[in-house]
């Protein structure tokens, strides 16, 4: 696959996360090493996260169907959470699987105990 169009692709997919994701929830996550990479013949964007329900690396490849497949890795292996994302829903569904869960109450009382725990 060509190197430019996998990091046009990557480039993309980093803009539209961090611009339609909220600041706080992408701090979160504890992201770093945003990396372009090819995973299943796919372009992407591959990034290591720590955070609260998820630690390793979330996938995020652009298919045919001009939908993003996101996926989940760590030493346990590598998991399809989603094969068909659009670019405006990729911070929700990444954060109810690393950070934030399903249970929007439990999360929220996560977090005030954080906040008086400091």
């Amino acid at each position: 696959m060509d190197k430019d169009y996998v990091m046009r692709i990557a480039g993309t997919i980093r803009e539209q996360l961090v611009s339609m994701t909220d600041t706080a929830i992408l701090m979160s996550w504890g992201i770093h090493e945003f990396m372009a990479t090819v995973y299943k013949d796919l372009p992407g964007l591959k990034f290591c996260v720590n955070g609260r329900l998820f630690q390793g690396y979330v996938l995020i490849c652009l298919n045919g169907s001009d939908y993003y497949e996101v996926y989940l890795q760590n030493e346990e292996g590598t998991s399809c959470i989603s094969d068909e994302v659009c670019f405006d829903e990729l911070g929700e569904i990444i954060d109810s699987h690393i950070e934030s869960g399903t249970d929007k109450e439990e999360y929220a009382r996560f977090c005030e105990q954080l906040i008086s725990f400091h």
